[in-house]
């Protein structure tokens, strides 16, 4: 099956637009410093302490809380240099293999890792990359005793608002701890085409308000059980102001995505079973007389899939995905990244220019990773 190309503009944010959090050429001035975690904004939904004003101590309660959090997760996060660039990664096992964005190693083969809790740099290969979900593994050469593999979370246990601690390499300062807040979930965000991304549009993404900046991306969102719930992969921006960061609003590739994707790069060298949907089609945006776009046209049917079972045919022009309008093949992609396969969605669309509607079940998006 082919599933629909990548959307051009994140559709959760109509007024904001998107930058990898990924690699970093700057330097940092010497007179900079590591962000630390700050107060509070919300409460976590765990059993650390989430009211400090209400009790005594309280705030030096969730301070030490903080502090378990940075001292149990942070040295499982790396640094990661390919060339003059650098971003962030997270130590996945005890064999040296490491978890990032397949936009931060980019075309490399080769990097330098340093250990948050070491200045010694290490060489690592590249393992697989799939950047359809923004995401790679790298291998140590020689993994060092003592390397601390990151638990991850249950991405259905991601509340809105739960403290997350963001932990990486903005702008080259290694080991960096930010605090916030899960925002949002279930976001679904496309990323800006650039050298190292194609654009992928990815599904079920965690927003958060803790600071993402260039060289984050890779690096860990974490909550207050010490479990990384997301890779740090995003920071919207503002179009209006040449691009300049929108505070507060990142996104990061829940834990579910991330261990899902790696384990099939570590154990067999490429994604077998993205998780994605798709309809079995091939399309591209249909234009009315005055240019407008009207819908996704399907430009070929799979045999055997799910847009073939329901009777769609090339020539169709889809306009809705259940309650979804789909005006673009872009609106398209958006819509069946919010989904899962197997699921039974009704797609309206025109023939001969009547309106129709089947029931689809969604299918599984082929992988293209050799």
């Amino acid at each position: 099956m082919h599933a629909p190309g990548p959307v051009a503009a994140l559709t959760a944010l109509a007024l904001a637009a998107l930058a990898p959090a990924g690699c970093s050429s700057s330097s940092p001035s010497s007179s900079s410093s590591p962000s630390s975690p700050g107060s509070p904004a919300a409460s976590s939904g765990t059993s650390k302490p989430s009211s400090p004003a209400s009790q005594p101590g309280g705030g030096n309660q969730l301070q030490d809380a903080y502090q378990k959090v940075i001292a149990d997760v942070l040295p499982s996060v790396v640094q990661i240099t390919t060339g003059e660039s650098l971003g962030s990664g997270i130590v996945y096992d005890d064999k040296g293999d490491i978890v990032t964005n397949a936009h931060v190693v980019g075309t490399a083969t080769n990097f330098i890792v340093t250990l948050a809790n070491s200045a010694k740099p290490l060489d690592a290969t590249l393992v697989a990359s799939y950047p359809d979900s923004d995401l790679a593994v790298i291998r140590l050469g020689s993994p060092p005793g003592g390397l601390r593999p990151a638990s991850f979370g249950d991405s259905g246990k991601v509340k809105l608002g739960q403290i997350t601690l963001a932990m990486g390499s903005p702008l080259g300062l290694a080991g960096s701890v930010t605090q916030g807040i899960v925002s949002a979930i279930g976001r679904t965000v496309t990323e800006p085409r650039t050298a190292g991304s194609p654009g992928a549009t990815i599904g079920n993404m965690v927003q958060t308000s803790a600071a993402i900046n260039p060289g984050n991306s890779g690096g860990a969102l974490v909550n207050l059980d010490s479990q990384v719930i997301g890779i740090n992969t995003l920071a919207a921006t503002e179009p209006m102001s040449n691009g300049a960061a929108a505070p507060g609003i990142g996104f990061a590739i829940p834990a579910s995505t991330i261990t899902n994707i790696a384990d099939q790069l570590i154990k067999q060298g490429k994604v077998t079973n993205s998780g994605r949907a798709a309809l079995g089609i091939t399309a591209r945006t249909a234009f009315d007389q005055q240019f407008q776009p009207t819908g996704a046209v399907i430009v070929a049917v799979s045999p055997g899939g799910p847009a073939a079972s329901a009777g769609l045919q090339p020539g169709d022009v889809i306009t809705r995905i259940g309650d979804i309008p789909v005006d673009t093949l872009n609106a398209l992609t958006t819509a069946l990244a919010s989904l899962t396969p197997g699921t039974k969605v009704t797609v309206t669309y025109t023939r001969d220019g009547k309106s129709q509607t089947a029931d689809v079940t969604l299918g599984t998006l082929e992988t293209t990773t050799p």
